[in-house]
């Protein structure tokens, strides 16, 4: 553990070090363990940590915004996990996958729900957001209404317990659609890249060990450089994503969630999500349901609205993004 180095002021002896980052929960190349988090250098994952008590708040920062947010359609980004701690230092530790970044902060506010998850500017226009959205609000609900609110809660509270479910759940939709939605005509041109991109390492490779030429180098450099590009772009299949693969990954955390919540869930397994009983509860206090049936009917109309023409806020595009792939698979059905 001696590689392990403390970035705040607080510090743990090696053998507490050893056990706690040992058993810590990995994210990407950070990590959370029972007394402090774990984060990456450039080149190495979890090389450093710092005790919870140190930080003052964790966020993500995307390049652009969220996901390339536009408010339209869906783009790709850089993620990076931002740590503040011993009250004005700062640490940014790159991602390469979105998702590991939104695991990390969702199990640090189940862990830890004094540090704050949001940037400072992100609060105030959640704020801002939220009191726009609950002056939409119906005052007096129904019965009826206040007896669904209460089953949703208790229902999202379930589900909050155990975040592993759900996310599993949400990642592994995503990937099925991103799989199953590749062209063909992408794939190909991959793989003729590749191709090339390997016939021209090898000829540098040989030409450099013959001593046949100053070129060699750049056949050598350029190769490498492009395989690692198609190999970073995901778009060819491989032995983890593929369409047997994904379905695979799908149908065992559908099954999963189902050994979860039982056969008397508030919504299908495959919708089990904290994000949808949300919006079930947003739709019901708005009015415009009363039972959970007729809400998880509104989540879907809503969601079946939305398309890459359609211009939406940051919240409702956060949103989208996490569960519409889930209705979109099962056909909201």
């Amino acid at each position: 553990m001696g590689f392990t180095k403390a970035l705040g002021t607080g510090t743990l002896d090696p053998e507490t070090l050893k056990k706690d980052k040992k058993s810590c929960l990995k994210a990407g190349p950070c990590g959370l363990g029972d007394k402090a988090m774990y984060l990456n250098s450039f080149y190495i994952d979890r090389q450093y940590y710092i005790l919870y008590e140190d930080v003052q708040r964790v966020f993500k920062r995307v390049a652009m915004t969220k996901g390339g947010f536009s408010g339209k359609g869906m783009f790709s980004s850089m993620a990076y996990l931002v740590v503040q701690y011993d009250h004005g230092k700062e640490k940014a530790c790159k991602f390469k996958y979105e998702d590991d970044v939104d695991v990390f902060l969702k199990q640090l506010e189940i862990s830890h729900p004094e540090i704050p998850t949001h940037s400072v500017e992100a609060e105030a226009r959640l704020k801002k957001a939220q009191e726009e959205e609950e002056a939409k609000y119906v005052k007096n609900l129904s019965k009826e209404a206040e007896a669904s609110l209460r089953k949703l809660d208790g229902a999202r509270e379930k589900l909050e317990r155990r975040p592993a479910t759900w996310t599993r759940l949400a990642a592994a939709a995503k990937q099925k659609r991103s799989v199953d939605n590749a062209d063909p005509t992408y794939k190909v041109l991959a793989l003729i890249v590749l191709l090339l991109a390997v016939i021209s390492a090898s000829f540098g490779l040989v030409a450099l060990l013959h001593k046949l030429g100053n070129y060699a180098i750049y056949f050598l450099m350029f190769g490498f450089a492009f395989i690692f590009l198609i190999m970073a772009s995901r778009i060819l299949p491989t032995g983890r994503r593929n369409k047997k693969s994904v379905q695979r990954e799908w149908d065992g955390s559908v099954e999963a969630m189902e050994k979860f919540v039982g056969k008397d869930f508030l919504v299908p397994a495959h919708y089990a999500h904290p994000t949808v009983l949300r919006r079930m509860e947003r739709a019901i206090r708005q009015g415009r349901a009363e039972t959970t049936d007729e809400a998880l009917q509104v989540v879907k109309d809503d969601l079946k609205a939305l398309n890459k023409d359609v211009t939406v806020s940051q919240k409702e595009y956060d949103e989208v993004v996490e569960v519409k792939p889930l209705f979109l698979l099962s056909n909201y059905e």
